[in-house]
């Protein structure tokens, strides 16, 4: 019986746990950046922005669908938060993108999962894998001078699979 129950109540726990993990951290304004380091980890990336505001990055990359961008203000305190690898978010800064340089491409969408090198005209094509349920990454493409020309869904390699039929 203290097997069955303890059996219970460690599934009960790990139940919990994958919930909130889905959920994401628990952020909110007003955090400080130790409050934040103790609930994401030590931040993938630093940003200076306007104002005197440092935006933080945890980028779960290369294949991880989550970065959360947490901006902290003058006074040390968390004023905004967001995981910017989402449908909404992209296609807004989609719309947003051409002409961005590489500095605020990553304060925007933070570190790529992968970069590439455009063989015929210069420049590269960033990677992002993001929360969807299709088998798609974020791609953005750079011309040689480092300018974002373009920005949209492109096949993920990797979710590539040969469904060539087989016989046994």
């Amino acid at each position: 019986m203290r097997f069955i129950r303890n059996l219970v109540a460690l599934s009960t726990a790990g139940l919990l746990a994958a919930c909130a993990w889905m959920q994401g951290p628990q952020l909110a304004p007003g955090q400080t950046e130790s409050e934040l380091v103790g609930l994401l980890g030590s931040p993938t990336g630093r940003y200076a922005m306007p104002g005197g505001v440092q935006r933080l990055e945890w980028a779960t990359g290369p294949f991880g669908r989550q970065t959360w961008m947490v901006d902290i203000g003058p006074d040390g305190r968390s004023v905004w938060f967001a995981q910017v690898l989402e449908r909404r978010y992209l296609f807004d800064f989609a719309q947003r993108a051409p002409g961005m340089d590489v500095a605020q491409l990553l304060r925007e969408l933070g570190r790529p999962a992968e970069r590439r090198r455009n063989g015929w005209g210069g420049g590269q094509t960033w990677s992002w894998r993001y929360v969807t349920n299709d088998c798609l990454w974020w791609q953005v493409s750079l011309d040689r001078d480092g300018k974002v020309t373009g920005a949209g869904e492109g096949i993920d390699p990797l979710c590539d699979v040969d469904d060539t039929p087989r016989l046994f």
